[in-house]
């Protein structure tokens, strides 16, 4: 008699695969805070039906085919979450009120913490930061939800066409046809899955600090010559966003609430395996939280800013509300 397998042995085996799956749903839905409602309910889905699992593929895979459907299921009654940049053309006047649009599903960031890019594992960390950096989740709402999910399991996950197809309930053939029409989508959008993402160099990494003293310092001038020619900010859910370093810069001197040296605090956080900051502003005596700053670079400069100002984004990066000065990473 072969004992069938149990609730308990479920807990034990399926547990460590939670932040892989939260990853998988992040690309999915781009929003972090779904991801985690995904995540518990494809535990859910999972937990109630493994006494029945036979074992023909493996725990892993049953689990993502769970959480795929899960969030297509999902998806039928989302929009897609963009950035500002995925909306129209950039905005021309750096000085001109801005606007917020507090109806837009906004793209959200993901702490690494929860996405799996730390750890031990070299080769892991990479593939990780590859496929959640923020450019390519913003590219990925591009996509339909059924490509979006094909193009993940195939180019990501590295799965066969048969099993993408069995996970989405298709056929091979159609898996082969779909993933064809996302890669082109997705290439028009740009980045590609294949661009590396190499750790910062050190002339990287002295740029992110002489970053980080231009706005703690509050040196305007200083932070045009930290950007590329082309370089984009954007600030969900204000619709604007702007490009090249001097109207970055006047939108800085113009629009932030910061007036003077040690107005604004940029403390190291880590979102989609590149450089970040939770960015707080003084009030007082206390710094009170201000936005997620999220920094791609090209080359050896800053090429985008997304700076993120939902609220509950200190929460899911663990961050306080108030910094002063005593908290250490």
């Amino acid at each position: 008699m072969t004992d069938k397998p149990t609730n308990e042995d479920f807990l034990r085996l399926a547990d460590p695969m939670r932040r892989e799956l939260l990853a998988h749903c992040y690309r999915m839905m781009g929003s972090v805070h779904e991801a985690e409602d995904l995540v518990q309910e494809t535990y859910l889905r999972a937990w109630r039906g493994y006494e029945n699992f036979e074992g023909r593929s493996s725990l892993r895979t049953w689990l993502y085919r769970i959480a795929t459907t899960t969030c297509l299921t999902a998806l039928d009654s989302r929009s897609r979450r963009p950035l500002p940049t995925g909306l129209g053309a950039p905005s021309l006047d750096a000085s001109a009120p801005l606007v917020q649009d507090g109806e837009v599903p906004w793209l959200e960031p993901v702490p690494d913490t929860l996405a799996g890019v730390t750890g031990d594992d070299p080769a892991s960390i990479v593939t990780s930061r590859e496929s959640i950096r923020l450019a390519l989740i913003a590219a990925l709402q591009h996509l339909p939800p059924r490509q979006r999910a094909v193009l993940i399991l195939r180019d990501v996950l590295k799965w066969k066409a048969a099993e993408v197809a069995e996970a989405v309930g298709t056929s091979t053939a159609a898996v082969n046809s779909i993933l064809q029409r996302a890669r082109a989508q997705l290439s028009e959008v740009s980045p590609s899955l294949d661009d590396p993402v190499e750790p910062l160099t050190q002339e990287q990494q002295a740029l992110l600090d002489q970053y980080v003293a231009a706005f703690e310092n509050y040196d305007i001038d200083g932070l045009v010559d930290l950007f590329t020619k082309d370089a984009v900010w954007e600030m969900p859910p204000f619709v604007g966003w702007y490009q090249g370093p001097e109207n970055i810069a006047r939108l800085v001197a113009t629009r932030c609430p910061a007036e003077q040296a040690g107005d604004l605090k940029l403390v190291p956080i880590g979102a989609n395996g590149q450089p970040a900051f939770a960015v707080y502003h003084r009030r007082g005596d206390v710094y009170e939280q201000f936005a997620i700053m999220v920094l791609t670079f090209s080359g050896e400069r800053v090429g985008h800013v997304g700076m993120f100002f939902e609220e509950t984004l200190f929460e899911t990066f663990g961050m306080p509300a108030k910094w002063e000065g005593s908290e250490t990473k």
